[in-house]
């Protein structure tokens, strides 16, 4: 599949995950996902691990910032904006929180973080000499971002007005199931909060080879089944937790 070049306003870019300890949590998704890492140093003193599969982009893995240590890890969704600083005047009369203001990250982009109306947090991106995962929707790559929330009634009208997206409702296993579309494609997907001790996020799916076998592997590195492996209309998924606590999925292809 042709890498990722471009994104459109709304659809989500990249994600990066911020944990505790970040040497180790590397170690876990290198086995896991084939990444290999190029440590770039930022401000601080720290480092902004970029994983590659293949030589190509596909996630992030960053140590907590001070004031987030002792909460639990989590995996950051991002979405591209063409001005996030127009974007993100919006989020406070939308019913979204900010966490920061709009600021610079090197020459790479503009960016702020918030959360919508049912506490989840997300990330805005406008992207300058990085676009975004280049590798997407392939092993290593991210292949679908999912609202987990237990309000959805609250957040997809928030996204809506924010994002200027676009919303269908489908079913799932015969469950409702909200999609969120830019420019008439299939972008994110909104479900309510299933009987795991989660909260409201944004949650990951990566693409796996052979979910079977990964998810076997991930007790053994250190982590955790928190869904095993079940079959969907779109393919089999499984959610598991990295040796941190961070919660995201896997997913293979169905054809």
């Amino acid at each position: 599949m042709p890498l990722r070049t471009t994104y459109a306003q709304g659809t989500p870019n990249w994600v990066d995950l911020q944990t505790s300890d970040q040497e180790a949590a590397k170690a876990f998704y290198g086995r896991l996902l084939g990444w290999e890492f190029n440590d770039e140093p930022v401000p601080g003193g720290s480092t902004y691990s970029m994983a590659l599969k293949n030589g190509s982009e596909a996630a992030a893995i960053a140590p907590q910032t001070a004031e987030q240590r002792g909460r639990s890890p989590m995996w950051n969704t991002y979405f591209a904006v063409e001005d996030v600083d127009a974007t993100a005047a919006k989020v406070e009369a939308a019913g979204g929180t900010l966490f920061t203001p709009v600021f610079d990250v090197l020459e790479f982009g503009r960016m702020v973080a918030g959360a919508d109306p049912s506490g989840a947090a997300f990330c805005l991106w406008q992207a300058n000499s990085h676009i975004g995962a280049s590798l997407v929707n392939e092993p290593g790559g991210v292949v679908w971002n999912e609202l987990i929330t237990s309000s959805p009634e609250q957040a997809v009208p928030f996204y809506q007005e924010l994002l200027g997206l676009a919303v269908t409702e489908t079913e799932l296993d015969g469950e409702k199931y909200t999609m969120l579309q830019a420019d008439g494609t299939d972008v994110a997907g909104v479900s309510q909060s299933p009987d795991v001790d989660l909260p409201n996020h944004w949650h990951v799916y990566f693409a796996v080879d052979d979910i079977t076998a990964a998810a076997a592997q991930t007790p053994s590195l250190g982590g955790a089944v928190l869904m095993a492996p079940f079959d969907t209309p779109v393919g089999q998924m499984a959610m598991l937790a990295d040796p941190q606590g961070a919660a995201f999925s896997i997913h293979q292809s169905g054809g």
